[in-house]
């Protein structure tokens, strides 16, 4: 067993956010790491006048009101911006205070200062105030500075965090954990994180996204101290080998001109959106087409659409003595709960809708079919119950019971599990925070029985770290030898799209997949989303939220 990591917090005050506090405490909770030294900034920020404020945000004014009302308008469940006391958590940690010497944009921390930090041999500096570091500092920790970035610094420099994916329209907010250095973007990469931006709200999108990222800190140290200083070292050189180019503009705080100029644009969409919405609903509906192989051209699509009172969606398919049997999520308004439905369709593609089979006290949905023994089972999406349940099918394709847990005390949504090399792969989206999502990130687990309870997680969790690729869509195929993991792609909004993603390699310690090809919703104007494919035996089905008329 090693021995714990020693960190080095860099913090302004031991009064941090909320999100700064969990993460310090999933790490002083671990086997993996402790926190030895505490670097706290001695440089107080100046009181302004009245004056002083006014002159200096008078050309923002429109954005500081905004931020105001903002946070007078949204409490979320989970606010990772809420102040919390680190005194307690940091009792028995050592202290120095650092007053550095600052330019215009950064701090450099004086010599001595650096020669005592340089005392306590510490592994990794985190970097969770001050302002940009320069110097000596940066080379005061054996595996050197980490820091957050909340944005996609591809895209987005500067900041503020949030905002301007929001009122650009976005589709996707960007975060990063970094090795910094010298050159403002030439950090080394550790972790990259996408995430649906929110359409209307800065803080919402803040929330979500910074509570997801306070687990990339926990994540990376566990990794450290397993892999050790030199490989994890040379795997983040070889993750971030490529040459990359920075020409998109450094962001700052929106002028007060900005400002009324997109806000004019995002309120003209949403009175056409509301507008729209008066004399006609989106309902999810089943799409499909029967041909020899994959049916890949969209248009060429029949839909299946369910009585108004209710929606269809999450098809999964058994084809079977010459029919196919097409589980799926049904979800009655009135309820707003989902349960499990049955649609019965021959090879020329009549149906007949055969009713519920499965309903419990909780919402189901993404009915899951496999066999296995000569069996057939059902993992349904089971989040609202949180845990990842498992039924055997009595009589087929209608009677089901309970088996029992795969896992409990999870967030986890459409479970997919198939096999490959002897060995039992299951994928399901997670959360690990409350007020994240669970269409980010994706988990990866494997098992030598499938109705096992005893599921061992990949050393890569999670595997995929992207809204655009990383939740579950449909059964894993195969075409023409190669294997494909249709995900969804909901960088837009939930169930946007779909991504068809092609497993290159797949073991216990390392998975690769390549984004090949997408199905969005472009084919036809009455279509806004598309997030499940299914294919069995010639027959192509997806589900597709549709316009209808009131």
């Amino acid at each position: 067993m090693n021995e714990k990591l020693k960190i080095g917090l860099m913090i302004d005050s031991t009064n941090v956010p909320y999100w700064v506090y969990s993460m310090i405490d999933k790490i002083t909770q671990s086997n993996y790491a402790k926190i030895e030294l505490v670097i706290i900034n001695g440089n107080q920020i100046p009181k302004n006048s009245f004056y002083s404020k006014m002159k200096n945000n008078r050309d923002y004014f429109l954005y500081k009101i905004y931020t105001k009302l903002e946070n007078k308008m949204y409490k979320p469940e989970s606010d990772v911006f809420g102040i919390c006391d680190l005194t307690n958590e940091l009792l028995n940690t050592k202290k120095i205070t650092v007053i550095p010497k600052q330019t215009k944009y950064s701090d450099w921390i004086e010599s001595e200062d650096i020669h005592e930090i340089l005392k306590n041999d510490l592994d990794v500096i985190v970097r969770l105030g001050f302002r940009i570091l320069k110097g000596d500092i940066l080379k005061a920790a054996k595996c050197g500075v980490w820091s957050f970035h909340h944005g996609d610094n591809d895209v987005n420099r500067g900041g503020p965090a949030g905002f301007w994916e929001v009122f650009q329209n976005n589709p996707v907010t960007g975060s990063v954990l970094q090795i910094i250095n010298d050159e403002l973007d030439d950090g080394k990469i550790l972790a990259k994180s996408y995430s649906t931006t929110d359409p209307i709200l800065v803080k919402r999108n803040c929330n979500n996204y910074y509570n997801k990222t306070l687990s990339f800190l926990p994540r990376k140290l566990k990794e450290l101290h397993e892999l050790g200083k030199d490989q994890f070292l040379e795997k983040v050189e070889e993750q971030n080998k490529n040459i990359k180019f920075y020409s998109n503009r450094l962001y700052t705080k929106p002028t007060n001109t900005e400002f009324l100029k997109m806000s004019c644009y995002n309120f003209g969409k949403f009175l056409k959106r509301n507008l729209k919405n008066s004399y006609s609903f989106e309902q999810w509906g089943l799409l499909f087409d029967i041909k020899n192989e994959i049916s890949k051209s969209m248009w060429r699509y029949k839909k299946i659409l369910p009585p108004k009172d209710r929606f269809w969606a999450d098809p999964h398919i058994i084809s079977m003595d010459k029919n196919y049997f097409i589980f799926i999520e049904e979800y009655v308004y009135s309820k707003s709960k989902g349960h499990i439905a049955l649609i019965k369709m021959d090879k020329e593609g009549n149906y007949d809708y055969l009713g519920k089979i499965l309903e419990k006290d909780y919402h189901l949905s993404y009915p899951f079919v496999f066999q296995f023994e000569n069996n057939f089972y059902m993992i349904p999406e089971t989040e609202s119950n949180n845990n990842i349940e498992l039924y055997k099918c009595t009589d087929f394709p209608k009677k089901w019971e309970y088996h029992g847990e795969i896992m409990n005390n999870v967030n986890a949504v459409d479970t997919t599990i198939f096999n490959y090399n002897d060995k039992w792969w299951m994928f399901t989206g997670m959360k690990e925070n409350l007020g994240s999502s669970n269409s980010d990130e994706l988990f990866l687990f494997h098992s030598d029985n499938p109705l096992s309870n005893d599921w061992e997680s990949h050393s890569n969790n999670p595997i995929i770290s992207d809204v655009r690729q990383a939740r579950p869509a449909g059964k894993i195929f195969s075409f023409k030898d190669d294997i494909y993991r249709p995900s969804q792609n909901s960088s837009k909004f939930y169930g946007y799209g779909i991504s068809v993603n092609q497993i290159n390699n797949i073991t216990k310690n390392e998975y690769q997949e390549t984004i090949v090809t997408s199905i969005l919703p472009n084919w036809d104007n009455n279509i806004s989303r598309v997030h499940t494919f299914a294919y069995d035996d010639g027959l192509s089905m997806i589900d597709a939220k549709i316009k209808r008329m009131r």
